[in-house]
C-alpha cells in the first residue's frame, strides 16, 4: 500500500479564487517539516493540485534538496495567470524530473458535465498542457474530488493512465484510481506522521465505502 499526499499551495495565499481555498495552503516552514518526515517513508507519494506558482518557487527547490519527486496537476486555463504555473514553469518541472498531469481547464467539478464542457476539461486541457510542458499528459487529478461512474468512464475512454481523487485512504500502487490525503493548513508533522503510518481506522473504512458508492452511482 502507498500513501498519496496532496498539496495545493505553499506559503501565504494572496487572494482566494474560490471560497475556502486558503484552508489548503500550508506555511513554507510546515511544508519543509512535512517533507522531512516524508523522506522517512518510502511508500509515500507526493502531488500538487491547482498549478499555483508556489509549486515551482517553494516546492521544487525543497523537493530537489531532499531527492524527492512529485506529480504536478496544472490548470490549462491559468497558464497566463501570474499567480499560476506558466509554460516555462511546467517545462522546468519536467526537466527536474517531475511529472505533469491535468487538473482540467477551469477548476470546476467534472461530474455531470455536458459533452462540450467535458471535452474541454478532459481533452482540450490535456492537449494544451502537453504543448505547454513539452511532454505527454497521462494522469489526471479530479477537481474538488467529485466523481461518479459516468465520469470514470469518460476518463477511461480518454486514455488516462491514472486518476487521482481526494478520498483519504491508502491506495494500492497498481490501482488506476489513486486515493489521496489533502494536506491542509491545520495539519502538523504529527498528523501527517499518523497518516503515513498507514494503519487503517474507522474513518478510512468509511472513506473506502464512500469511494465504492461513487464508482457505482
Amino acid at each position: 500500500m502507498i500513501i498519496n499526499l496532496c498539496f495545493h499551495g505553499i506559503g501565504t495565499i494572496e487572494r482566494e479564487r474560490e471560497p475556502g481555498e486558503s484552508r489548503y495552503w500550508v506555511t513554507e516552514d510546515n511544508f519543509l517539516r512535512i517533507l522531512d518526515e516524508v523522506t522517512e517513508h518510502p511508500h509515500a507519494r507526493l502531488s500538487f493540485d491547482d498549478g499555483n506558482r508556489s509549486d515551482v518557487v517553494a516546492a521544487l527547490p525543497a523537493l530537489l534538496e531532499r531527492g524527492l519527486c512529485a506529480s504536478f496537476f496544472a490548470l490549462a486555463g491559468r497558464l497566463d495567470d501570474a499567480a499560476s504555473l506558466s509554460p516555462p514553469d511546467l517545462r522546468e518541472l519536467r526537466t527536474a524530473g517531475m511529472t505533469i498531469g491535468s487538473h482540467g481547464w477551469t477548476h470546476v467539478p467534472w461530474r455531470g458535465l455536458g459533452d462540450d464542457d467535458a471535452h474541454r476539461e478532459l481533452i482540450d486541457a490535456r492537449s494544451l498542457l502537453a504543448e505547454a510542458s513539452a511532454g505527454a499528459i497521462q494522469d489526471a487529478a479530479l477537481p474538488l474530488g467529485r466523481y461518479d461512474r459516468g465520469l470514470l468512464g469518460r476518463l477511461e475512454q480518454a486514455g488516462y493512465r491514472t486518476v487521482y481523487t481526494s478520498d483519504r485512504f491508502p491506495a494500492r500502487s497498481d490501482s488506476w484510481i489513486q486515493a489521496r490525503y489533502s494536506v491542509s493548513a491545520s495539519d502538523t508533522v504529527d498528523s501527517i506522521r499518523s497518516i503515513l503510518a498507514g494503519r487503517p481506522g474507522v474513518r478510512d473504512a468509511r472513506n473506502v465505502l464512500a469511494s465504492a458508492v461513487k464508482r457505482l452511482r
